[in-house]
């Protein structure tokens, strides 16, 4: 028999599929704030030393500070996902805190205490790092039936374009400008993906298929009869 030449739905998804195009929508907030993420992490130390000199040490730490309450933002956000299903609304409020953890980081920067940079470095750290899990799910809800893989290969594709893009930006207008401008660069196009998540449509693909599946259709039913059944039972036992 002849081989089957015919290619692969898995090369075919990325070029057909118009449930990709749900998607789009998230794509380009989540590599704003990814790359946001990526630029600060890389220009931290730059940062830090420079209203801080010889303080390398401590911009180390503040990175670790950034890393550990990213770490624990990224779980606890996943949790209440989870439970809640409010993905849009979710997503949205994590953003928002983004940008203000990185207006307060941007102006307390420079006053001259190292104790606030902490605290500040490490709430922003908390919710720029805890939405990346929810922008990923909210994605993955938005191109259902598409492969997760797919999703996640597009959003790693636009975080890591626009962290290039951040990354060299901010460099420059740290370097002629000072820090407080660079920063503010990164808030602009923050403040650009908390309107552009305000605009997606929540399309819960993936929610809705689950619950239209058998399995789901036979527990429905059985804790419906179960509750018919309820009052029956009583009024039996009152007579």
């Amino acid at each position: 028999p002849c081989p089957d030449l015919r290619p692969s739905k898995y090369v075919q998804l990325p070029l057909s599929s118009s449930s990709l195009k749900g998607g789009q929508e998230a794509f380009s907030p989540l590599g704003l704030n990814a790359g946001a993420f990526y630029a600060l992490s890389t220009l931290l130390n730059r940062m830090v030393i420079r209203h801080y000199p010889g303080e390398e040490v401590n911009a180390g730490r503040i990175g670790l500070t950034i890393v550990i309450a990213g770490m624990l933002g990224a779980v606890l956000s996943g949790i209440w996902l989870d439970r809640s299903k409010t993905y849009k609304e979710t997503t949205l409020v994590v953003y928002i805190m983004t940008l203000v953890g990185m207006l307060v980081y941007t102006f307390t920067l420079s006053l001259g205490h190292l104790w606030i940079v902490f605290i500040t470095a490490g709430t922003m750290g908390f919710f720029m790092t805890g939405y990346l899990p929810l922008g990923f799910e909210f994605a993955v809800e938005l191109t259902y039936p598409e492969s997760e893989g797919i999703s996640s290969g597009l959003l790693n594709i636009s975080a890591q374009v626009f962290g290039i893009i951040f990354t060299i930006s901010q460099g420059q207008i740290i370097d002629n400008y000072g820090t407080k401008p660079g920063n503010i660069f990164l808030c602009l196009f923050l403040a650009l993906g908390t309107a552009l998540t305000a605009f997606i449509k929540a399309d819960l693909r993936r929610q809705k298929a689950n619950k239209e599946t058998p399995e789901n259709k036979l527990q429905e039913e059985e804790e419906e009869s179960n509750t018919s059944k309820v009052p029956t039972a009583v009024s039996d036992d009152h007579l």
